[in-house]
């Protein structure tokens, strides 16, 4: 078979397995809305049965008016900005600093025996346990919260890193050495793409707990974003702004993971059309 036959045999092969993707990303999408419907409806049917204490546990539609009020009157876009904007900082600030770390310790190993006790040092405690110091150190302004979210994303990011520049099959480093690589090449133009699923992959993990080293921070020390709107809810007994605070968190990190996935398809294009195998 000539080449040009070959070409054109791959692109119906390609735009069947885009089609594919396609599909399934739909598909899951109708499937993903249709349980959150069901469930508001199994919630608001319990609380009009009686099964639920709507003082208790809310409700859909009582969660909704509580959003409502808070979104007319500006509050609930201004904390989901304020918390937005500190945990993209400080989880920027925590990529800076561990990625190129982790892809240095994970092709030197003199280097990964100096920062593993370090590593094993601080990767245990947990965000909460670096505020007091924080707020010594720093007070309780936009610095600390930064602070918090690059103290409690930084270990598991840098662990993370390193092992999947580990996983990068050393073949790959010979050949490229073989052909007359030097260092700075094998790492940027080997090493670093064969890690970049891993560390993809990685960052939507420590991403999230970035979330979660915000709002433990600001239910602490902060006049605004989304931890003050629930502490606060909490003081007043506001069931229904709790959980709408939870839900826009929730929201927000999906957000996210959208634009992760986007950057993932963007970075990593030879696996944009691939459907899963694992289907039974």
């Amino acid at each position: 078979m000539t080449s040009i036959g070959l070409e054109a045999s791959r692109k119906p092969a390609s735009g069947a397995r885009a089609r594919a993707v396609r599909r399934d990303r739909f598909g899951s999408v109708i499937i993903g809305a249709a349980s959150l419907i069901m469930l508001g409806l199994v919630w608001q049917a319990a609380i009009s049965l009686g099964y639920l204490d709507v003082a208790f546990i809310g409700s859909p539609v009582t969660v909704y008016n509580a959003g409502k009020r808070l979104l007319e009157g500006g509050a609930l876009f201004n904390d989901v900005l304020e918390s937005g904007s500190r945990v993209l900082i400080g989880f920027a600030l925590s990529c800076a600093v561990a990625i190129p770390l982790g892809l240095a310790a994970g092709c030197l190993p003199l280097l990964k025996a100096i920062i593993d006790p370090v590593v094993s040092l601080i990767r245990p405690l947990p965000s909460l346990s670096w505020i007091p110091l924080s707020m010594m150190w720093l007070g309780i302004g936009e610095e600390q919260k930064y602070a918090i979210v690059f103290m409690g994303t930084f270990a598991p990011t840098l662990v993370f890193v390193i092992d999947a520049t580990e996983q990068v099959d050393r073949i790959y480093v010979r050949a490229a050495r073989n052909l007359g690589a030097g260092r700075w090449a094998v790492i940027f133009q080997v090493i670093l793409p064969a890690a970049l699923p891993g560390i993809l992959s990685a960052l939507k993990v420590t991403l999230a707990l970035a979330w979660a080293c915000i709002i433990s921070a600001e239910m602490v020390g902060a006049t605004s974003g989304l931890g003050y709107l629930i502490w606060n809810a909490k003081d007043w007994g506001n069931i229904s702004q709790v959980l709408v605070g939870m839900l826009v968190i929730s929201a927000s990190v999906l957000v996210l993971d959208i634009l992760h996935r986007a950057l993932t398809r963007r970075l990593i294009p030879w696996r944009r059309d691939q459907v899963s195998n694992l289907k039974l």
